[in-house]
């Protein structure tokens, strides 16, 4: 960041009075800029044994598949993210929803939240931002084709939950690439 985006003069990165973390200043009408996590909200949608998954249209990761999923907006609870989302790419409409996974991705700045969720009817199809959208059982999920860890974790977790019959919420964190986890 280099100018205010509330008096367009330049900013400087010091750790404001009252507080541990560096941060962008702007010293001539005094606000202090954070800079916080992004939050990706999406769903896990359920037809009988199947989930749902999307081929991404758009970059990162074009051509992978993924669940739907997406940047949670302002004004939104996380919730009506999920759910607008899983519309935006998949064009389906969910229900009875249950927060499922929570997963802090802090290297680059974004946590996960994933909705187990209810697919309504078979009336869905590829969004804007999807290549194509299919259903699948486990034994045909793409797990090599997945776009991102954070995807694959929730799915694997989902299975090993189905086969208990118990969805406890699960919340951890994903290291960086080639990192052990904590």
């Amino acid at each position: 960041m280099n100018f205010c985006s509330q008096c367009g003069k330049t900013v400087t990165q010091r750790i404001p009075d009252g507080d541990a973390h560096l941060r962008f200043v702007c010293d001539h009408c005094h606000t202090i800029h954070y800079q916080n996590p992004n939050i990706v909200a999406g769903t896990l949608p359920v037809w009988g044994d199947k989930v749902l998954l999307c081929r991404r249209a758009i970059e990162p990761r074009l051509g992978y598949w993924t669940l739907p999923a997406g940047f949670m907006e302002n004004g939104e609870t996380v919730e009506q993210a999920a759910v607008r989302e899983t519309f935006e790419e998949a064009c389906a409409r969910i229900r009875n929803l249950q927060i499922y996974t929570l997963i802090d991705v802090p290297h680059i700045s974004q946590v996960h939240v994933f909705y187990r969720a209810e697919l309504v009817d078979l009336d869905f199809a590829a969004g804007i931002e999807s290549l194509e959208v299919k259903l699948f059982d486990e034994a045909d999920i793409p797990w090599s084709e997945l776009a991102f860890r954070t995807v694959g974790r929730t799915l694997e977790c989902f299975f090993a939950d189905r086969r208990q019959q118990s969805f406890p919420v699960r919340s951890e964190a994903v290291p960086p690439m080639g990192k052990p986890a904590p």
